[in-house]
């Protein structure tokens, strides 16, 4: 843009040439006026400027390079031990202290296909010296952890925490099958600390259940296996006996968790949950992908997912929890921002 006023074009045309003549050291500037003396005020904002860049070229110098940070932590199969029906758990470690974390977190687990699953810790996190997962073998990733055997060697990453256990209580455990691996640690926290706590553990048969033994021997603890009670007719009737303005933390099945938030919708309990399969598509809209890089558009149907479509074009599209939380399946979008594509839904451009 030229600017209007005359006299300021030559103003900036004079600082220009100055700046210019003081990188050539040819001297400091003239004044405008034809009088060959020098142009005091001009002269020291050139003496400014050119100190400003020696600075900058200085700092910019002895900045180091940024270096990118290795979040993968390689550990050992310590033991690999039966659980409960088609469950067995892991003990890992690699002989030094491991970083800490908190009933709620997981683990990012780089199985040897390449595969990525998140697994909840379930040992004591006071014990710095190794973690442990229980894994449920329903399909082709938790089959490769059945398969593996102490020596084994893996990648971790994390942990990281995306069900956080917080507040003083009191406190309404519901764990259905292999959900009581993140709900063990928060029950164990809850008991040390004294909260007021109560536990229903639901799943198909006892010997189904993982870790009925480490539960504390108390009355407040409700198993509750369809083998012996049935199948829950409703969230309700895990509810039942809620304290008073209770925090409801609950992992398990899908169907379990939905029946229990519409039950709580009706009260004032603040409700935490962790699924360990794909949230359910409610009342989902169709749109269109389009992939900038090779011009492709893609329908995605009301019932289905960014991901499954573009899975469908892109086998080897990477993916992860399918919930949102771990990033795996972020993809840039052109304009400049990312598209989660487990569960963002709406018309996009994706850089693809």
């Amino acid at each position: 843009m030229t600017p209007s006023n005359p006299a300021l074009s030559r103003e900036s045309a004079h600082l220009g040439a100055a700046l210019s003549r003081e990188s050539a050291g040819l001297g400091w500037p003239g004044r405008l006026d034809g009088s060959g003396r020098t142009d005091l005020l001009l002269s020291t904002l050139v003496g400014v400027v050119g100190a400003y860049r020696r600075m900058s070229g200085f700092s910019g110098r002895r900045r180091p390079p940024v270096r990118a940070v290795d979040r993968n932590l390689s550990l050992v199969v310590e033991a690999v031990r039966a659980e409960a029906e088609d469950v067995v758990s892991l003990r890992l470690s690699n002989g030094t202290p491991l970083p800490g974390w908190r009933p709620g977190a997981h683990l990012d687990l780089v199985l040897p296909s390449g595969l990525v699953r998140q697994y909840s810790l379930c040992g004591d996190p006071s014990e710095k010296d190794h973690y442990r997962i229980a894994v449920r073998k329903i399909g082709v990733a938790s089959g490769e952890v059945h398969a593996l055997r102490p020596g084994a060697r893996v990648t971790v990453r994390g942990p990281r925490t995306a069900f956080p256990f917080v507040g003083a209580g009191p406190f309404l455990f519901i764990a259905g099958g292999i959900g009581i691996t993140p709900i063990l640690p928060m029950v164990h926290a809850a008991s040390a600390a004294g909260a007021d706590w109560r536990l229903v553990y639901t799943g198909r048969s006892r010997e189904s259940m993982p870790f009925l033994a480490e539960l504390p021997a108390d009355d407040r603890v409700r198993i509750r296996p369809d083998t012996e009670y049935g199948v829950p007719a409703s969230g309700a009737e895990l509810l039942e006996g809620i304290p008073e303005k209770a925090a409801v933390y609950c992992c398990g099945p899908v169907p379990m968790i939905a029946g229990v938030r519409v039950d709580l919708a009706l009260t004032s309990a603040a409700v935490h949950f962790e699924r360990f399969a794909p949230p359910p598509i409610v009342a989902g809209e169709p749109f269109r992908l389009t992939l900038r890089r090779s011009g492709q558009v893609l329908d995605v149907p009301g019932d289905r997912t960014a991901l499954d479509v573009l899975l469908e074009t892109r086998p080897a599209t990477p993916y992860s929890c399918r919930q949102g939380f771990c990033g795996t399946c972020a993809v840039p979008t052109a304009d400049g921002g990312s598209m989660r594509i487990c569960v963002d839904r709406g018309p996009a451009v994706l850089d693809l």
